[in-house]
């Protein structure tokens, strides 16, 4: 029996066999759900998207929990043949959010579509998480230290760039709660202007300083030469050399994507009318927050090269700016959610104001 058990292990560690064995266990689970469900729950087509998807945060969390040594022989040939960037402090910290963040919004967005209500809100706050996860990952295996240990199972992430988008769609498609407010109080609300509403103001001050920040930590992945970016990659986030290279993607993105919408995001608050602002703040909240825990994280993980590990004697200055970092985005979300009066289409009263000024 051994003699002809042996060439198993080997076999099943075939990069090709591990990348077709994911396929035909996503089709199989797709065919399961079909069979159960009927087609009742198909007028939905996020629906399959979810189940399937929180199949496979099931498979990241025990990713995470085997690579951190707490349970051991589930995955640890597909992990060393398939997707040896996954072994990685980022790898291990995104599993860990897409084990236990993405599968919680993914229960609680199936039990919304099985109950008929609305999961527009909880769909965007996924939807930006899902989306700076996938695109840093795969930008940064690219480029990075393991770049050249690529194989055919790396393609097994290219539908996590093309389903968000396709639900991304589908969600901005779905119908708004619409607010119970009346156009007196929307008109009275956004007559105010912002030294009258000092939690926005408060607010607007938070996103100058991360802005501000944001632009710091891009000149500083760019390697400015100036002597506080100097300071700051070698003497409070050394983490930012790291060759694997998912943090200097991440400034990247924050430098030249965050940074110019939380100008807009500002803009939004001074001024009235911004309908766009409440869905996108959304987006941006999940967004920044998966960012900011794989970040942070993979700065502290003990699988992170000491040299690149964030040093004991700043940990706490690192831990504040970080936190406050994520949390500008979400106070930001749930602004927009708690009180949308200031944001809907311009009243007559508004629009009268804004003649005024003219």
């Amino acid at each position: 029996c051994t003699q002809v058990l042996e060439p198993i292990p080997l076999f099943c560690s075939s990069p090709l066999v591990l990348m077709l064995t994911g396929v035909l266990v996503l089709a199989g689970l797709f065919s399961i759900i079909f069979f159960v469900s009927g087609v009742s729950h198909f007028q939905d087509p996020l629906f399959c998207v979810f189940v399937v998807l929180s199949f496979t945060s099931v498979v990241d969390l025990i990713i995470s929990l085997e690579e951190d040594g707490y349970i051991s022989g589930f995955v640890e040939v597909y992990v060393r043949e398939g997707e040896p960037h996954l072994r990685t402090a980022h790898g291990i910290l995104i599993c860990y959010w897409d084990g236990v963040i993405h599968y919680g919004l993914y229960l609680a967005m199936i039990a919304a579509i099985g109950r008929r209500k609305s999961y527009r809100n909880l769909g965007l706050f996924w939807l930006g998480s899902l989306m700076m996860s996938i695109v840093v990952f795969l930008l940064g295996n690219l480029i990075g230290k393991y770049s050249s240990d690529l194989s055919p199972a790396f393609l097994l992430n290219l539908p996590y760039v093309l389903i968000p988008i396709w639900a991304g769609l589908r969600l901005f498609q779905q119908p708004k709660a619409l607010p119970s407010v009346s156009l007196t109080q929307v008109a009275e609300e956004q007559r105010k202007y912002l030294y009258q509403r000092p939690q926005d103001a408060g607010l607007v001050l938070l996103l100058l300083l991360t802005a501000a920040f944001t632009f710091f930590r891009g000149m500083v992945v760019l390697d400015c030469p100036a002597d506080s970016c100097f300071e700051y990659i070698y003497q409070h986030e050394p983490y930012l050399r790291d060759p694997v290279a998912y943090p200097k993607v991440q400034m990247l993105i924050y430098m030249f994507y965050v940074l110019p919408f939380l100008c807009l995001c500002i803009y939004g608050l001074v001024l009235p009318g911004c309908s766009w602002l409440p869905d996108w703040s959304l987006v941006f909240a999940g967004a920044i927050a998966q960012a900011q825990f794989a970040h942070l994280g993979s700065s502290l993980h003990p699988r992170t090269p000491f040299p690149y590990q964030t040093p004991e004697d700043v940990w706490w200055s690192f831990l504040l700016t970080n936190v406050l970092y994520a949390l500008g985005p979400q106070l930001l979300a749930y602004r927009c959610l708690r009180c949308p009066a200031f944001f809907l289409p311009a009243t007559p009263a508004s629009l009268h104001r804004g003649k005024k000024h003219q």
